[in-house]
């Protein structure tokens, strides 16, 4: 599973929430907060291009990968 690392990567700047929420210019708060908490199953990559822009980070530090969620449907932990 892939996930966004917009908080740490806040922390590590010193950067607020807020913060990046007035750079994002772009969004609903509500768009904006899912995407923080990663309650999102997909995002744009115009979305990515600002996020990497506005914390002057390389796109591909926006992410990790985590361990495979084995409730899923469809999943093996076998592979």
């Amino acid at each position: 599973m892939v996930r966004l690392r917009i908080l740490e990567i806040l922390e590590g700047q010193g950067h607020t929430k807020y913060w990046l929420y007035k750079r994002m210019d772009m969004m609903s708060y509500r768009n904006f907060k899912n995407i923080v908490e990663n309650n999102i199953s997909s995002i744009r990559f115009e979305t990515l291009d600002k996020l990497s822009r506005v914390l002057d980070i390389p796109v591909g530090e926006l992410f990790e990968q985590t361990p495979d969620d084995n409730s899923l449907p469809g999943t093996d932990s076998q592979q």
